[in-house]
């Protein structure tokens, strides 16, 4: 069992927080740390966060959301092992383009750590901020999915759909993975589909084990649909910390290969929490 932290870009504003807490998880025996994105957080919003029973996100306008990808740049320079996750990035907001590009730069540039989480979005008051249709981006995050792919290939890209014209040009450099891993988040609508379709692997926002073994079922399904291998999917389930390594096994029981822990789940001081967790519950199912 993998075990994450996140975040390692809220409520920071500088390079040294960043980096400390990186270098602190990977010191204390984190496989990867992961990040949030949110571009703006609107005074008030009308849409409804679907992983809160308030319909709210857990964070004031005013919380710093250090964009994800350039804090996991300053982490991968500082740091030597761990992995580096999107927990997740909104794509259909995106360019697609401009987004590939960061990545496989990314990717190249840490070694090949970079563990590229993804989601549709639920924030309308976001995507009208960022200029782009709330409306389809289940089918916009899937065609960029496809049309990046391209663009991580190495080949000539050549795509036209709905969404994206794209035709006569290579981008480099390539990802160190191949396939870069697109992990893709969410747990309503038509996600498992999204997965077995287009997914290395899945982030599953929710932490009751229940919820999570209930819907493993349906993703073998539509794994089976499509004529996908269910065990190329790669399951990453938040996790609150509890339990410890009894609780650890369960999931690896389930079949999930890795587990992130909320960083204020862990309680107090970073310094101290993090090196404790490491003792108490990673050195003990590594």
């Amino acid at each position: 069992m993998q075990i994450g932290m996140i975040p390692v870009n809220i409520g920071v504003s500088t390079a040294e927080e960043v980096v400390g807490l990186a270098r602190l998880a990977e010191d204390s025996g984190f496989e990867s740390v992961w990040t949030f994105e949110h571009v703006v957080v609107p005074l008030e919003y009308a849409s409804k966060y679907p992983y809160d029973a308030s319909g709210k996100m857990g964070a004031s306008p005013e919380t710093p959301f250090v964009d994800p990808l350039i804090a996991l740049t300053a982490v991968a320079a500082a740091t030597k092992t761990i992995r580096l996750g999107t927990g997740v990035n909104i794509l259909p907001q995106a360019n697609p383009l401009f987004l590939a590009k960061q990545a496989a730069s990314l990717d190249a540039l840490s070694g090949g750590r970079l563990l590229l989480g993804l989601g549709i979005g639920w924030l309308r008051e976001e995507f009208d901020a960022m200029g782009v249709p709330f409306e389809r981006r289940g089918a916009r995050f899937d065609d960029y999915v496809e049309a990046m792919r391209k663009v991580w290939s190495g080949d000539v890209v050549e795509h036209d759909s709905d969404f994206v014209q794209w035709s006569g040009f290579k981008s480099y450099p390539r990802p160190v993975q191949d396939p870069l891993p697109v992990i893709i988040g969410g747990s309503k609508g038509k996600i498992l589909e999204r997965i077995a379709r287009h997914g290395n692997g899945w982030y599953v926002p929710g932490t009751d084990i229940g919820e999570i073994a209930a819907l493993l079922a349906p993703l073998k399904d539509a794994c089976a649909d499509v004529g996908r291998d269910y065990s190329e999917i790669e399951i990453t389930c938040m996790w609150p910390g509890r339990g410890g390594p009894d609780a650890v096994r369960q999931f690896e029981d389930l079949g999930v290969h890795r587990l992130v822990v909320p960083l204020f789940a862990l309680g107090g001081d970073p310094a101290s929490a993090l090196p404790r967790f490491g003792e108490e519950v990673i050195a003990q199912v590594a």
